[in-house]
């Protein structure tokens, strides 16, 4: 016998799913025939849809899967160093050090 879950677990389960997929956006190729994989005829334009929980909805369109990529996986942010990072070594540490070696 199959154990059944209640009904609060099940729509909480779904909720979670639901609100854990929102906002994810895929680039669907606009062009004719069904549906193939994302490399197929690359320079085809591309509609940009989002999902809202419960559909998919188009926010906007693209020229091609370079810019559905572009759009979709933005590259991330060059995290730049802080300046004092770039100052040279004074060598004033090996200096005290070698002094209290005594040599």
């Amino acid at each position: 016998m199959q154990d059944d879950e209640p009904l609060e677990e099940w729509a909480r389960r779904r909720d979670a799913r639901q609100a854990a997929s929102k906002g994810k956006r895929r680039a669907v190729p606009l062009g004719e025939g069904p549906h193939r994989g994302a490399h197929v005829d690359p320079g085809a334009p591309r509609a940009i849809e989002e999902w809202t929980g419960t559909e998919w909805t188009v926010i906007g369109i693209v020229e091609s899967l370079a810019a559905a990529q572009a759009l979709l996986y933005p590259p991330p942010p060059v995290q730049e160093k802080p300046a004092e990072w770039d100052r040279r070594r004074s060598g004033i540490g090996k200096r005290h050090s070698a002094q209290a070696q005594g040599v």
